[in-house]
């Protein structure tokens, strides 16, 4: 049974500071946690989550994608790519609000699988998207944030849309 309550609202404290890392060995409670929020997410038909969206300040996400489920234990974007693509972004924790967020069209990630292995992955495209915004949750930046970020920064949209 899920007991997990999604956190919602730009000015919840939990969504606007940097998650705690989680240290190894990793522990069973966590399995079972990140297994509760894959079933969160999929309750809230969301495509990711990071653990501060269910009131848990700790550095750990899940994403799925065509069918396919990822645990991501202290991710940390490691490369960038110069290419950046906007993409229309919703959250879960701010039910019906979208923001067009600029975001890198390819990143390299390290980061423990709940097994405790270190591994690392190449994203691109919706991947890399969801992961950059899976990770700014563990940084404590909403893309409410990010959108006036980049706004005041550019005052300009630039690169190209993803559809």
């Amino acid at each position: 049974m899920n007991t997990l309550t999604l956190v919602t609202g730009a000015h919840a404290e939990v969504l606007n500071r940097k998650a705690l890392p989680i240290a190894l060995p990793f522990s069973d409670t966590l399995c079972s946690l990140l297994d509760e929020m894959v079933e969160k997410m999929r309750k809230e038909k969301g495509i990711g989550l990071a653990a501060p969206q269910v009131g848990i300040s700790q550095r750990m996400c899940v994403i799925e994608l065509d069918g396919v489920v990822s645990k991501y234990i202290n991710p940390e974007i490691t490369s960038r790519s110069q290419e950046k693509i906007f993409f229309e972004e919703g959250c879960l924790s701010l039910p019906g609000e979208f923001f067009p967020i600029e975001r890198h069209e390819e990143i390299t990630l390290k980061y423990w699988n709940e097994k405790g292995l270190p591994k690392r992955i190449r994203a691109r495209g919706l991947l890399a998207i969801v992961l950059q915004h899976e990770i700014d949750h563990l940084d404590g930046i909403l893309i409410c944030k990010r959108y006036q970020r980049q706004k005041s920064k550019e005052g300009k949209i630039y690169g190209r849309i993803v559809e």
